[in-house]
C-alpha cells in the first residue's frame, strides 16, 4: 500500500535540509581522502555532519580530533557520537565537557556496539551508562543544546518488539533528545510507518531518514544483516555481475537512493541524513538531484 503524501510535500519552494556522517580515518590515506570530501561538501551547507564512534569506543580519539578539526577549518556545524560504551560515567561526562569547551554543542547519543565487535551480546560497561536516555540527560545536564538519538523504522535486532523500540526512543526523549534519525532503510512505506507509529505514540521530535551510500552490495548486505535492515528482492539483479564495476555499482546506487527519497519527499520528508562512507561523489550526486546547490550557485 502507497501512503499518501502529505499536502505541504507538493508545490515544495525549496530544497530540502540535509546532513552528512562521516568516520574518523585511521591511515593517513583515508584522512586525506575524508578531507577533501568535507572540503567538497562543505559548499552545500547542510545543516550538520556527525562524526561516528567505532565499536567499543574504539575510535574515541580519533572522532574528537576529527570534530574538533572540522569546527577549527570549516564553518561545518559538527556533531560528535557519543556511545555508552567504553567509559564510566564521570570519563564519559569528562568527554562531553571537552566538546563543550571546544565549541561542539551537538552530541548523536547512542547505545553502542558491544566491544567485542557487532552482533555480540551488549553488556552495560562497568560504571558506565547503562542506556542512551542516560546518556542524552547527562548531555543536556552538561549544558549542550542539540542531542541528535538513533531510531530503527525496522525492529532493532536486540528489541523484543516494535513497540518496546518506541518505548525506547520516548524514554530518550523525554531525557531530552532534540531528534531522531533512522538507521538505514530501503521502502519507503517502511518508513512512513514507522513515522506514524512514532506520532500516534506521541513522540513529537523530528525523525529524519537516513540514507546508506554504500555501493558496494556485499558490503550493504552485511551492514543490513547486523542492523535487521530488509533487503528488497528488486534489489540484488540491480548489482548482479558488477562486483569489479565500480563506477556503474555508484551508478546503480545513486538511482536506487535518488527514487527512494523523492518517494520520501513526497511523503513529507523534509530532511536527510546522508551515510557518506567518506565519499563525495554519491552524497553530492544525490543532494543536487534532491534541488540543493552549493553556495556559490545557490548566490
Amino acid at each position: 500500500m502507497t501512503h499518501q503524501p502529505t499536502p505541504f510535500a507538493f508545490g515544495r519552494t525549496s530544497a530540502p535540509t540535509v546532513s552528512f556522517e562521516f568516520f574518523p580515518p585511521k591511515t593517513d590515506a583515508m584522512e586525506a581522502r575524508l578531507w577533501e570530501t568535507v572540503e567538497k561538501l562543505e559548499p552545500y551547507q547542510p545543516d550538520f555532519v556527525s562524526v561516528t564512534y567505532g565499536a567499543g569506543g574504539s575510535t574515541r580519539e580519533r572522532t574528537r580530533n576529527t570534530v574538533k578539526r572540522i569546527l577549527k577549518e570549516t564553518r561545518l556545524k559538527a556533531a560528535a557520537h557519543l556511545t555508552c560504551v567504553g567509559a564510566t560515567r564521570s570519563e564519559t561526562i569528562d568527554i562531553i565537557r571537552d566538546y563543550k569547551d571546544a565549541g561542539v554543542d551537538h552530541i548523536v547519543a547512542l547505545r553502542g556496539d558491544a566491544p567485542e565487535g557487532v552482533g555480540e551480546a551488549y553488556t552495560t560497561h562497568p560504571g558506565g551508562f547503562e542506556c542512551t536516555s542516560e546518556l542524552v540527560r547527562a548531555a543536556r545536564d552538561a549544558g549542550v543544546s542539540e542531542v541528535s538519538v538513533g531510531c530503527y523504522p525496522e525492529r532493532h535486532p536486540d528489541s523484543p518488539s516494535v513497540e518496546h523500540d518506541l518505548d525506547v526512543l520516548k524514554r530518550k526523549i523525554d531525557a531530552g533528545a532534540t531528534r531522531a534519525v533512522t538507521q538505514f532503510f530501503f521502502d519507503p512505506d517502511v518508513f512512513f510507518r514507522f513515522r506514524d507509529r512514532a506520532v500516534a505514540a506521541g513522540v513529537t521530535i523530528p525523525i529524519i531518514p537516513g540514507l546508506m551510500l554504500q555501493s558496494n552490495f556485499k558490503g550493504l548486505q552485511r551492514m543490513s544483516a547486523l542492523c535487521g535492515a530488509s533487503v528488497p528482492d528488486s534489489l540484488p539483479p540491480l548489482y548482479e555481475g558488477l562486483d569489479e564495476d565500480p563506477e556503474t555499482r555508484d551508478l546503480v546506487t545513486a538511482n536506487v537512493v535518488a527514487k527512494l527519497a523523492r518517494k520520501l519527499e513526497k511523503g513529507g520528508a523534509e530532511h536527510f541524513h546522508f551515510y557518506t562512507l567518506n565519499r563525495a561523489s554519491l552524497a553530492i550526486c544525490l543532494v543536487r538531484l534532491l534541488g540543493v546547490r552549493a553556495l556559490a550557485e545557490a548566490a
